[in-house]
Parts: C-alpha cells; sequence; structure tokens
C-alpha cells in the first residue's frame, strides 16, 4: 500500500474494530487528504502494530473506520533514551522528529547550566512525535517526558542505564564508534541512553559529574564541534550502528 494515508489512534485495534474519529482527523483524512467511504488508510496505536482499515462513514465534524486486517507486527526500537537541551522551537522539532525516525524509547528535555531555551511544551513535541511516525513508518511513539533538570535526573540515574555522554571538549579525539563496538563486543548492551549538551556547552561542573559517573562514557562526535541538532542525530546514528537494531 506504498502512498495510502498513515494515521496515529489512541483506540484498540483488531479484526473488525471500528474506530470513531475525532474533528481533527476527519478534516485531515476527508478535508485534507480528500478520502471518501471505502477509502482504505494504514492504522497505529504505538501498541498492536499496523492495520489496514477502511472508512466506513465519512463527514465534515468525524467519521468511522473499521479495522480490516493486520499488515505488520508490533515493532519497538531498543531500550534506548534521548537527552537533548531544548533549543530553538524549529532545532527542538527537528531533534523530536529524528529522534523518531532514529529510534528511541523515550525523548528527555533536559535543562542545563547553560540551556539557552527553557519553554518547551511536551504535549506540542509530543503531537511532533506521533507526526514524525506517521510519516517515517514507525508503528511505536516515543514518550515525550516534561522538561527534567539535568542535576536532578542525574540525582536519580538508574545504575543498570549506560549513558553515552557527547562531550563537545573532547573533539578530535579517538572514534566514538570504535568505542562502542568495543564496549558491544564486551556484551555491555542492555539499557542506554544519549546525552546531548546545549548550544554553549555543558558546564565544568556538569562535565566533571559526568565523567566521575561509573556507567557514563564520554564519546567524541569527530574532528569538529557540532550543531546541538546536528548532534544528536550524529550520536544516535552511531550508537544505532554499533549497539542498536541497525548492527
Amino acid at each position: 500500500m506504498s502512498g495510502t494515508v498513515r494515521l496515529y489512534v489512541d483506540h484498540p485495534l483488531g479484526e473488525g474494530q471500528t474506530i470513531p474519529l475525532a474533528r481533527d482527523q476527519a478534516h485531515y483524512l476527508f478535508g485534507v487528504m480528500r478520502l471518501g467511504a471505502g477509502a482504505e488508510l494504514l492504522l497505529f496505536n504505538g501498541a498492536e502494530g499496523e492495520w489496514r482499515a477502511e472508512v466506513a462513514q465519512a463527514g465534515k465534524r468525524g467519521g468511522v473506520l473499521v479495522c480490516r486486517a493486520q499488515v505488520r507486527a508490533q515493532a519497538v526500537p531498543p531500550d534506548l533514551w534521548l537527552l537533548f537541551a531544548p533549543v530553538k522551537k524549529a532545532r527542538t522539532d527537528f531533534i523530536v522528529e529524528k529522534a523518531v525516525e532514529l529510534g528511541v524509547r523515550r525523548i528527555v528535555p533536559v535543562q542545563t547550566d547553560f540551556t539557552n531555551s527553557d519553554r518547551i511544551r511536551a504535549d506540542k513535541q509530543r503531537a511532533h512525535a506521533i507526526e514524525a511516525a506517521e510519516q517515517c513508518g514507525a508503528t511505536f511513539v516515543p514518550e515525550v517526558a516534561d522538561l527534567a533538570k539535568l542535576a536532578r535526573l542525574l540525582d536519580g540515574w538508574p545504575g543498570e542505564r549506560r549513558l553515552m555522554f557527547c562531550d563537545e571538549a573532547q573533539a578530535g579525539g579517538s572514534s566514538a564508534l570504535a568505542g562502542l563496538l568495543a564496549l558491544g563486543a564486551g556484551g555491555a548492551l542492555g539499557p542506554w541512553a544519549v546525552l546531548v549538551g546545549p548550544e554553549g556547552g555543558f558546564s565544568a561542573a556538569e562535565r566533571a559529574r559526568l565523567h566521575a559517573m561509573d556507567n557514563a562514557h564520554a564519546v567524541a562526535l569527530g574532528p569538529r564541534i557540532l550543531r546541538a541538532e546536528t548532534a544528536a542525530v550524529a550520536a544516535l546514528t552511531l550508537w544505532q550502528a554499533a549497539l542498536g537494531d541497525w548492527r
């Protein structure tokens, strides 16, 4: 069904299941995409895979879909979190979008000492994550957490979750990919997180604390200092290639 509309629904999915549409969903399907009764589309709810569905009723203010058959089983990305300091809105949107595409379980905006933007609406970013999943073919939508102070997050950091800390002070250092591959060869899989700093970098106190953590691994992302949104994409790509589901 190449080119078929994909829609996220907060509703159980199963053969013969009917799904009532909210007004905004009806507007998108029938007003924007011009679907009508009998048209087919793909549905997912983040937990039960992807389903082929048919428009049973189409109206300006609502409608009804009917599930016909599952076309893909549920796929869940590796147990990876992305922690990042919010930047300007369009760039934050980009980070969330690419995190969904690259495959993470949880997205956590963090406030660091040098974070330039501490305004972020988690509900808007959750909606953005859903839209990204609809566009990229994902069946899983990562959780988008509320903004948290980095120091407080590290206070309660789970000991079993390793942390890939992207340290701009190490630019030009040893290969991050080689280091991650070595960790993978040693069986160091399991839950992980990637931490990307703000536009102004980490403070000396934050860097010292991260380097002192037993389960944190400082990495360099190549010979140049990257913008925050570029660093997020580069770091997730490296992790997925070395330890994730790209291997």
